[in-house]
């Protein structure tokens, strides 16, 4: 199991754009991969979880990924968050 922490830096947070952008390259690992924020946990393969999770600037993220390619996957969702999904 792999688990790291991030913080969402965009301005507008995780909307439906970065959202399905997100859940589009989770969905590309093996792995089974979460989100957890506070005490709620989604799927990070499920746009509605993901929108559901409420994700604004400044959200303390747990993504956790279990599977073949684990590493990989948390790395991959870690960047793109770090990277503000190219809004600003």
């Amino acid at each position: 199991m792999e688990t790291q922490k991030v913080t969402i830096k965009n301005k507008t947070g995780i909307h439906a754009r970065p959202a399905s952008i997100f859940v589009k390259a989770a969905s590309g690992f093996k792995s089974d991969i979460t989100v957890n924020k506070g005490t709620s946990k989604a799927s990070a393969k499920s746009l509605i979880n993901i929108l559901a999770l409420g994700l604004a600037k400044d959200s303390e993220l747990e993504i956790t990924a279990s599977g073949d390619d684990e590493k990989e996957a948390v790395q991959t969702l870690v960047d793109l968050i770090n990277s503000k999904f190219g809004e600003e």
